[in-house]
């Protein structure tokens, strides 16, 4: 599979690395526990903090699995990143055309996360090694993840006149 999403976008951009997306995952990490959190103490109170089962009951597994897929599918579908992705100025692209990713390519990177968590973690850690800067989860829904290269202010070196 060629990446076209680079060349569609010029040189401008490049792929999203390791280390900036591990920020943008706990960016988004931290967004879904402030608000599933409280959802969560509002229904079950004290008890779903020391309560030993997976799961709760049918608003936990809601809340817990069902609210935060939705919403990243959604984001990726319609902005092309989550919250964490934008604060970073990453984007989630077909890896062919460069066109946001489609509901199949969102769902199947979604389930690609857990593929890649498995294996203790390697899924993941392959973003680290790949030259596409591609995870497991994204060799499987046909994305990459870019980001430009001038994102902004950048430092400066002065030097004495």
């Amino acid at each position: 599979m060629s990446s076209k999403a680079i060349e569609k976008f010029g040189s401008a951009y490049e792929y999203a690395g390791f280390w900036i997306r591990v920020g943008a995952s706990l960016i988004d990490g931290i967004i879904i526990l402030c608000i599933t959190v409280p959802i969560l103490y509002m229904i079950y109170g004290d008890s779903y903090f020391y309560s030993d089962d997976f799961i709760l009951g049918g608003a936990d597994f809601l809340v817990s699995y069902v609210l935060p897929f939705v919403a990243t599918v959604l984001f990726w579908m319609y902005k092309s990143a989550t919250p964490g992705k934008m604060a970073v100025k990453a984007i989630v692209v077909d890896a062919r055309t460069g066109n946001s990713p489609t509901a199949q390519q969102s769902v199947i990177r979604y389930i690609g996360y857990v593929v890649s968590t498995i294996p203790l973690f390697l899924g993941l850690f392959w973003v680290a090694w790949d030259s596409k800067k591609q995870g497991w989860h994204d060799k499987m829904a046909g994305t990459v993840v870019i980001r430009p290269k001038n994102r902004g202010v950048q430092s400066v070196e002065f030097t004495e006149s």
